[in-house]
């Protein structure tokens, strides 16, 4: 059985998905009473499953009228290597960021999954050992180098 933060994210997905705005705004009460549950449990599944890293953008206001905008982010199809590298990527990468935009990428059917699977065991700090930051600076390098021999076709 599926626990309550999948069904949260599955609803969530599943709205954002059949918007026609490309995004969607929630009162989090309003979602936490329709799957009786805290309102700590939503922002939990806002805060871990709707990151950049995996190609959302969240943004809130508080108060009364209070919401939560989701909106996922495309990668254009024509282009997704450099838009990704110039925003998401820098001198310096951690594994959790990397493993986040593998997912991005993944996703979006950038990528298949035997190739983030490779992307994944290249830049894991268990193959990079090295002490930071250089393990970081290595990795995005790394990263940028495999992503742009993987998509430059």
């Amino acid at each position: 059985m599926r626990n309550i933060s999948d069904l949260i994210e599955q609803y969530l997905k599943s709205i954002l998905q059949s918007s026609p705005d490309g995004f969607i705004e929630i009162q989090r009460n309003e979602l936490a009473d329709k799957f009786s549950c805290v309102p700590s449990q939503i922002n939990y599944v806002i805060s871990t499953r709707f990151t950049l890293e995996k190609g959302y953008v969240v943004e809130s206001k508080r108060g009364g009228g209070g919401y939560i905008r989701i909106q996922k982010v495309c990668l254009s199809p024509q282009n997704p290597i450099h838009s990704l590298l110039s925003q998401s990527v820098g001198s310096e990468l951690d594994q959790t960021s990397a493993e986040g935009l593998i997912y991005q990428l993944q996703e979006a059917t950038v990528i298949s999954e035997r190739e983030a699977a490779l992307l994944k065991a290249a830049i894991s700090r268990d193959v990079l050992t090295l002490k930071l930051p250089l393990r970081d600076e290595i990795r995005a390098k790394l990263f940028k180098a495999m992503l742009i021999a993987l998509l430059s076709k």
